[in-house]
């Protein structure tokens, strides 16, 4: 794995976010949920596509709050266009599971 500097690190802006909006995403290529994140007054809320089905359903993702990269560029996945990229790890089948704060936080804090 290649050394990257802490100022390449500095350039990764990763926030928190609540989920306001979750709805499923059958039309995608692989089983994904759409999701419509709050990140406050300085970036406001963000769309993203997130293979999470193994683990969560639409319903129950409203009000969370999970971490994501908010300066990537837009992707489209499909007919959704995706804004920031949701982050999480794999359970031991590969399946992912979404990376959050342990207690509440403002919208739109950056991780440090």
């Amino acid at each position: 794995m290649a050394e990257i500097t802490f100022d390449d690190f500095l350039k990764v802006d990763i926030r928190v976010g609540e989920v306001v909006r979750a709805e499923a995403y059958p039309e995608a290529r692989k089983p994904a949920i759409k999701l419509w994140i709050d990140f406050g007054g300085e970036i406001g809320e963000r769309k993203s596509s997130a293979q999470i089905t193994a683990h969560y359903q639409p319903e129950q993702l409203v009000g969370k709050q999970v971490m994501a990269v908010v300066n990537f560029p837009p992707r489209q996945i499909g007919t959704f266009m995706s804004e920031v990229l949701v982050l999480g790890l794999p359970d031991p089948s590969g399946e992912i599971v979404l990376i959050g704060p342990d207690g509440p936080i403002a919208n739109g804090g950056r991780m440090h």
